[in-house]
């Protein structure tokens, strides 16, 4: 069942994420692939509204049910951002990364526009579902939780908190996925290498913080897309272009414990768990105005 919550979600993700098309696309011609299901997914990451009935409290509820365990949390104090990550039941299955805005932190106009699209969603929605329906979970992780907002609402939120402004229109759209570098062939598996390859192909990469974002222990790479642009339709028929989703891509190495094990015997627990706040701070902007227009 968790494998088809998964599928349900990277199926619509890729849909409507051009890019993850096109990198899997240009990964098979480089000969690193030889199908998208080679790819390690090392995690997937949602974004939420910090309010009583919504929020992380309330989504974890499907992962927790799932066998995922919660992990560290991490804040944001400049993003007004809290986050908190969750290891999987087994090795094949990504981690999950999930963030919650402190709504409370926000101005109160701002504050005022969101509570008045989140006041509909009266109860954890979370909890009227069954849980062990994988049909029903996959559709409630597309489903929208409250009216479709107005341009003006997005606007207004977007000068505050452009991560306010993404959850506003959509909801818990599948924010990003995660590609293992460095489980991929030589060459390639590093994030400076991948990045290479990524911008010889036309990708334009986030750049906040500089393209590789490390940890300071050294052992945590990541890099990202930048989020393309997507046609949204607002309340009362408005279009907009605003910022869709993105690619991540992640090196972890190996622990100094385990650097003596051959390539072959190395596995998931021998290697640099968990995230970096530094990191994710960064990887957060992708789907920022100031990254966006580099890249249109």
């Amino acid at each position: 069942m968790l494998k088809d919550i998964l599928h349900g979600l990277m199926e619509r993700y890729q849909q409507r994420v051009p890019d993850v098309s096109a990198v899997i696309a240009a990964m098979i011609k480089e000969g690193m692939i030889r199908h998208a299901d080679d790819i390690e997914n090392d995690h997937i990451a949602f974004r939420t509204m910090g309010v009583p009935q919504l929020g992380v409290q309330s989504l974890e509820k499907i992962f927790l049910h799932y066998g995922y365990t919660k992990m560290e949390q991490y804040h944001f104090p400049g993003k007004k951002l809290d986050a908190w990550w969750y290891a999987p039941p087994e090795p094949q299955y990504p981690r999950i990364f999930i963030s919650e805005l402190r709504v409370n932190d926000l101005s109160p106009a701002a504050q005022q526009i969101i509570h008045s699209y989140t006041r509909e969603v009266i109860t954890d929605p979370v909890n009227a579902l069954n849980l062990d329906d994988a049909t029903a979970v996959d559709t409630f992780l597309h489903s929208s939780l409250w009216r479709t907002p107005t341009l003006a609402d997005y606007k207004a939120l977007a000068a505050e908190s452009e991560y306010a402004a993404w959850v506003i229109y959509n909801r818990y759209y599948l924010n990003h996925f995660t590609v293992s570098v460095h489980n991929l062939p030589e060459g390639y598996n590093t994030v400076a290498d991948f990045n290479q390859f990524l911008e010889k192909h036309g990708f334009h990469l986030n750049d906040a913080g500089g393209k590789i974002k490390t940890s300071p222990d050294g052992n945590l790479l990541q890099s990202a897309t930048v989020a393309g642009m997507i046609t949204a339709t607002f309340a009362g028929g408005e279009t907009f272009p605003i910022a869709g989703s993105y690619v991540e891509f992640a090196e972890r190495k190996v622990l100094p414990q385990f650097a003596h094990l051959p390539a072959q015997d190395i596995r998931r627990e021998h290697r640099r768990e968990g995230f970096e706040a530094g990191n994710a701070d960064k990887i957060f902007e992708s789907t920022y105005a100031a990254q966006t227009k580099k890249s249109s």
